[in-house]
């Protein structure tokens, strides 16, 4: 029923709201559809997969952000009968940011709040480490720092020499990622961040509120990068409470 292989969604009636989510680097979209169970039924999950990862696992990756922020905003708009928000987790936090500007700078429908987890604010990111360029050994060690990696997969060296290509494309994406100045958008940014997170700073967060006319809120979830795994319904209520807000206003 979806009509298109960039969303998973689950079918339901009486749906008056979409929320788009953007995974992190190497993860696929699949885990997002659970999070429809906690949510009222009037809001759709839409789940975005990215070609290379899933069930696109033999399409060719990306490797340029801007290169699939063109390629993801036709898909956005063909969803715009319904208003929308985004929530992006890591990567996914740079892309629906960087989404949300094309639909504003294109004027098209625009999400009405950006959710962003686990994502450095734009203007400071500073790529420290090339892990796209490392060799396989580097790279499932550097993936194993991350925390969002089971084990008994990494320790899979055929399954990752699988996995790793889109891996790769992924982190290319964040590594050359390159900022540029333009119109604050004009909708709310919540900002999500993990306590113990040691892969975004913390002191810049606040920058975030440099993306936005609007209002931008940081809320804190006790746990590492990957938060949102054991704190799934904390960050399902913090999506939940920033869209009442809104419709409060």
């Amino acid at each position: 029923m979806n009509g298109t292989p960039w969303l998973l969604r689950h079918a339901g009636n009486g749906r008056r709201f979409r929320l788009f989510c953007f995974s992190y680097a190497g993860g696929s979209a699949a885990p997002f559809l659970a999070w429809q169970a906690s949510l009222p039924p009037s809001i759709e999950v839409c789940a975005v997969q990215l070609p290379g990862h899933g069930a696109r696992f033999g399409e060719a990756p990306f490797h340029s952000l801007a290169q699939l922020v063109d390629a993801l905003a036709p898909v956005i708009a063909r969803e715009a009968g319904l208003p929308f928000a985004f929530f992006g987790h890591s990567l996914g936090g740079l892309l629906a940011f960087e989404l949300a500007r094309h639909c504003q700078r294109q004027r098209l429908a625009m999400p009405e709040h950006l959710f962003v987890s686990a994502s450095s604010a734009p203007r400071q990111r500073r790529t420290k480490r090339h892990l796209h360029g490392l060799d396989d050994e580097a790279l499932i060690a550097a993936l194993g720092d991350y925390n969002g990696t089971p084990p008994a997969i990494l320790a899979d060296r055929e399954l990752m020499a699988l996995l790793l290509p889109a891996i790769r494309a992924d982190f290319a994406m964040v590594e050359t990622y390159a900022y540029r100045d333009d119109a604050p958008l004009d909708i709310p940014i919540t900002v999500l961040a993990g306590t113990n997170d040691s892969h975004v700073a913390a002191q810049h967060l606040p920058c975030w509120q440099k993306e936005t006319s609007d209002v931008c809120q940081l809320r804190w979830f006790e746990g590492d990068h990957f938060f949102i795994h054991n704190r799934q319904q904390e960050v399902i209520d913090c999506i939940l409470d920033g869209l009442a807000e809104r419709q409060a206003a």
